[in-house]
């Protein structure tokens, strides 16, 4: 078994520790910074960005933040950090190495405003930077392509926001998400042996919207990272507005459909691409649109809709392990990638 497999696996046991470990932490933290800010702005890279992305719905949707991704090159190449008055600034990094995320969080606490690393490093420059620290608790991760600390990452970010209101019910429902976890790895492995199917795929499209807008973008970036294949995230509704015009018979198209607020749209946009011929793998818990299928990867059924980012990716996740097995590349060193990556 690969690294990145056995750490694909270890995503339920992370979540698992990571509510053990961290939720005084958390409950702690936003008694401090409740009231303190008023939006939230978020620097982060690779992975990271992409759970910055799922912050955006999470903390818009439950806590009624809006949410900001930085341009970390205003902070470092052209010295010029905008105002920021009134935000809570967050760094995420698995590494907590990279300087622009550092000097992001850096230019926070100059700017007097509260400041929070969520990593995987205690000892790392981003998090002895920022006045606040949430460990991501994921163990060492070996495998050069981030799996656990993703997951890890969302988990605190979902964390916060249900701390952050009091709301009962959704720390509840994380409670049970290593189970749902547990439960998606289990009917994913039946699956992926079709895989091989995919085996000369030249390029491909993911598509996600929602709290999913993420996902895709994650999903996107493992098949890449792996498997060395062009692949491209939207969302459903800018997909419409002209990339689908690239869709042709056997155009390989990933679409990411737990049930939630965003089902009907993306319903109505399978049944689009089918009439294009599209080559349809999809991420549901609805056997209906698994019916559609060229490729049905199954979900967990009843996840919560803002806690299926973490459920979805898994399928993705998978996929990309498998895609580069079948063509006998090391899903473990990825070419021309180096696990921690250091941008200004």
């Amino acid at each position: 078994m690969s690294i990145l497999e056995k750490e694909i696996h270890e995503q339920p046991e992370v979540i698992r520790r990571l509510l053990e470990t961290e939720t005084e932490n958390v409950n702690q933290l936003v008694t401090q910074l409740r009231g303190c800010f008023k939006y939230i702005v978020i620097a982060a890279r690779g992975s990271s960005d992409n759970a910055a992305r799922y912050a955006q719905y999470l903390f818009g949707a439950y806590n009624g933040f809006p949410v900001s991704l930085t341009t970390p090159a205003l902070f470092t190449l052209y010295h010029r950090p905008p105002r920021l008055d009134g935000a809570l600034v967050i760094g995420i990094s698995q590494s907590g190495q990279s300087p622009d995320i550092v000097e992001v969080v850096a230019e926070g606490r100059r700017q007097n405003q509260p400041t929070l690393a969520i990593t995987n490093d205690p000892a790392s420059p981003l998090s002895k930077t920022a006045e606040y620290f949430i460990r991501l608790n994921s163990g060492p991760e070996r495998a050069i392509a981030a799996t656990k600390t993703y997951t890890a990452s969302l988990g605190v970010l979902s964390l916060f926001s249900a701390a952050y209101e009091g709301d009962i019910e959704r720390l509840i429902q994380l409670q049970r998400l290593p189970d749902l976890m547990e439960q998606t790895l289990n009917l994913l492995m039946p699956v992926l042996k079709r895989v091989e199917r995919y085996r000369y795929m030249a390029h491909c499209i993911v598509i996600g919207r929602g709290f999913n807008y993420g996902t895709a973008f994650e999903i996107a970036l493992k098949i890449k990272e792996l498997t060395q294949t062009i692949t491209e995230p939207y969302s459903s509704a800018d997909f419409r507005h002209g990339p689908i015009a690239m869709v042709r018979d056997g155009f390989p198209v990933m679409v990411i459909a737990p049930k939630g607020m965003v089902q009907d749209d993306i319903s109505e946009l399978v049944t689009d691409l089918k009439k294009r011929d599209a080559e349809l793998l999809i991420i549901s818990d609805d056997s209906k649109l698994l019916d559609q299928a060229h490729l049905a990867l199954p979900i967990s059924p009843d996840v919560p809709e803002w806690l299926s980012p973490l459920i979805a990716v898994i399928p993705g996740q998978l996929f990309g392990l498998a895609l580069t097995q079948a063509r006998g590349l090391n899903p473990d060193l990825p070419h021309g990638l180096t696990k921690v990556t250091e941008t200004l």
